[in-house]
């Protein structure tokens, strides 16, 4: 089974999309962590959907529960297991094509897999509701992460095609509240919606581009050969369901670069050693180099969508069009953003422990 994550900050998630509940289990946060209620429902509500062209109408509560592992308003070494009750759910439309698996989506692959037997309804397990307990994750991650100074940023940079202009990080922090995208550059964010609306007017959707950095990050976080810095953290961010890419500093790009272009050279400023340049975002051999490790994910355009579509009754082996009704986003890349953040967290927090940067206890 897959459903754990990391090594010794380790996350089990749990849930489908129409079931009881989704939720997380968090196993090895150091004791002695101030934690509320407030903490982990603040970074929740920034995945909710909003009221604009982009979000879908269902509009679950979201409010989220711990169960255990905190107690006089501090963490005490046991297993934290947090949830978020399901409570908006419709699912008629998946009940009316249960054997009619959705372009795009894990229906037919799950079908296979689990042999008629798994929780369809909503995408069950494959679901972006699952993504909920991921941010829960997150936010005690960034709590650790913040007692040594390291910062994880996330935002939109591309929707349709439109790209934002890049911003200073100061800028950044000041922007991305401030539009319904997420995006640092306003001007960019507007084009983006208009282009979301389009798509929703013509039964389609739109994918893009989040890009999260992580400031403060000391050298040396990660365990060549096989748990390497940018393997675990891409493993953590292809969990989240809607995406399709991961790149680190230049990604792509470099294979059209010179060596002489893409290496980063060395200097030292203030007494520590850094990089001129950070094409390799922030890792070498595996391990942090101390830069800013650097991170785009390509998420794909939210499948549902109500235009026809070629599919298959699964129960009948024959051919059939299927055009998706119900509630969903036209672009799903806003909610994403906070979502990407909590991955980037947590697997840096799982790194800084096995590190011994962050200790068993706090005091």
């Amino acid at each position: 089974m897959g459903n754990s994550l990391g090594k010794l900050f380790t996350t089990t998630s749990f849930g489908e999309s129409h079931g009881r509940c989704v939720g997380v289990v968090v196993d090895g946060c150091p004791a002695g962590l101030p934690l509320a209620d407030e903490d982990i429902q603040r970074e929740v509500d920034k995945r909710r959907p909003g009221t604009g062209a982009s979000s879908t109408s269902r509009s679950e509560e979201d409010r989220v529960e711990i169960l255990s592992g905190v107690y006089n308003g501090h963490t005490t070494g046991a297993p934290i297991c947090m949830l978020v009750w399901n409570q908006d759910v419709d699912s008629s439309q998946y009940l009316k094509n249960q054997f009619l698996p959705r372009p795009g989506h894990a229906d037919f692959t799950a079908f296979t897999k689990y042999g008629g037997f798994n929780d369809f309804r909503g995408g069950g397990r494959f679901s972006g509701r699952i993504t909920a307990g991921f941010v829960m994750a997150g936010a005690i991650a960034r709590k650790l992460l913040g007692l040594k100074r390291i910062e994880v940023l996330a935002y939109t940079v591309e929707i349709g095609g439109i790209k934002a202009q890049p911003k200073q990080t100061d800028e950044i922090r000041e922007n991305i509240e401030g539009n319904a995208l997420r995006c640092a550059d306003p001007a960019a964010a507007e084009k983006m919606l208009e282009a979301i609306e389009r798509a929703r007017t013509e039964g389609d959707s739109l994918g893009g581009i989040i890009e999260t950095v992580a400031f403060n990050i000391p050298a040396g976080l990660g365990e060549p050969v096989y748990d390497t810095l940018e393997g675990d953290l891409a493993k953590a961010l292809f969990a989240i369901p809607a995406v399709k890419g991961v790149e680190f500093g230049s990604g792509f790009s470099v294979a059209t670069k010179r060596g002489s272009e893409n290496n980063d050279s060395f200097t030292i400023k203030n007494g520590d050693i850094v990089t001129l340049t950070n094409n390799t975002g922030g890792i070498l051999g595996g391990i942090s180099n101390g830069m800013p490790v650097v991170v785009r994910v390509a998420v794909k355009p939210t499948p549902s969508i109500s235009k026809d579509q070629s599919t298959v009754d699964m129960d009948k082996m024959e051919s059939a069009t299927l055009s998706i009704e119900g509630r969903h986003d036209a672009c799903i890349v806003p909610r994403a953003v906070p979502v990407v953040t909590a991955m980037m967290a947590t697997t840096l927090c799982d790194f800084a422990i096995r590190a011994g940067i962050i200790p068993e206890v706090l005091k």
